[in-house]
């Protein structure tokens, strides 16, 4: 078995903020994030799982799992081709992916998972409230409909949530996601620092 991506799962209830803390967490040294949306955009069509990808988004129908995680693979790698992600160097953060059990367990050979960020919602209007003001924000108005929000919701309790059962308690880190993105991120950064930093001294050593 090759070595696996140390990896760090951001999880939480859409609206929770982890694309924003992501993103963040991307923009300092010693972390590569990537999320599910940008292994969907960044899809070339035009080959053989770009081809497998439309046939199915074509008909308005979620692309099957395996195809989903040979997709994120073949991404990944294709990152590390280009120097973009240094595996031996960076935590990778992963948000949106794995999105249920059957991915996770397809994806265990792949990553170690180090660290899960649960970003708990526990005023769920609030939540309701963020995604509307993003959907209105960013001009998708059918995102904004109560009936799109709350199924969401639902395909997240009964889908994602139960991902988190797969994994030991001690190494998920609640983070409470309703306050400012400055005040969450000082949050994240507790739990993940640490992580870097194990990662960081082992490369160090290996060397």
């Amino acid at each position: 078995m090759h070595d696996r991506y140390k990896t760090i799962l951001l999880f939480g209830a859409p609206g929770s903020g982890k694309g924003t803390q992501g993103k963040i967490l991307g923009q300092i040294p010693g972390f590569y994030h990537l999320s599910c949306g940008e292994v969907f955009r960044s899809l070339d069509i035009h080959s053989e799982l770009g081809k497998v990808f439309y046939e199915y988004s074509s008909r308005g129908e979620l692309v099957p799992d395996d195809v989903t995680v040979r997709m994120w693979a073949a991404n990944i790698n294709a990152q590390t081709i280009l120097g973009r992600y240094k595996p031996h160097e960076d935590v990778l953060v992963l948000d949106g992916i794995p999105r249920n059990v059957n991915q996770s367990r397809l994806m265990r050979e792949r990553i170690d998972v180090l660290e899960i960020v649960h970003l708990v919602c526990r005023d769920k209007e609030a939540m309701m409230k963020r995604l509307r003001r993003r959907a209105l924000k960013e001009n998708r108005t059918d995102d904004a409909r109560e009936s799109v929000i709350t199924r969401r919701w639902q395909v997240y309790e009964e889908e994602t949530f139960p991902v988190l059962a797969l994994y030991p308690g001690e190494i998920i880190h609640e983070v409470d996601a309703v306050g400012s993105p400055a005040d969450v991120l000082q949050h994240v950064l507790e739990a993940v620092v640490p992580v870097q930093e194990t990662h960081f001294q082992n490369a160090l050593d290996a060397e």
